[in-house]
């Protein structure tokens, strides 16, 4: 049994964009599942299906990578822990790595990426960073 689903989702993903695999399988969670749309929303995996049929469910994540080969993400790591919750306010959540990557908020308008969130004026628990 996982603990942390989304650490363990972010090491996978992570793991598969180094051995530059086409896919790679996740545990299925709700929160999972809104932190990839953030992610498809900006580019850093094509696509993902969640798999239903076996009597434990699956999300198949297609990773991105450009005409070289070289892939969509430099870097992805967790922020908040279970044993050590990160909260950053509205100001904290202005800009992360000049733009070109995102910090993924939850939020209580839901899970958003720190642009969002700074434009909607809402803080909220910082789950991780991508770039």
């Amino acid at each position: 049994m996982v603990n942390d689903i989304i650490a363990d989702s972010i090491t996978r993903i992570r793991n598969a964009t180094m051995r530059r695999l086409d896919n790679t399988e996740l545990y299925y969670a709700k929160i999972v599942t809104r932190i990839l749309d953030v992610f498809k929303e900006r580019g850093f995996i094509k696509d993902y299906k969640v798999n239903d049929k076996d009597s434990k469910q699956s999300i198949f994540v297609q990773l991105a990578y450009d005409d070289r080969g070289v892939p969509a993400i430099n870097e992805i790591t967790r922020i908040s822990k279970p044993g050590r919750r990160v909260y950053k306010s509205r100001d904290d959540l202005k800009r992360f790595k000049n733009g070109y990557g995102i910090i993924v908020v939850s939020t209580s308008k839901g899970v958003i990426s720190n642009d969002e969130a700074y434009k909607q004026n809402v803080g909220g628990e910082a789950l991780c960073s991508i770039w």
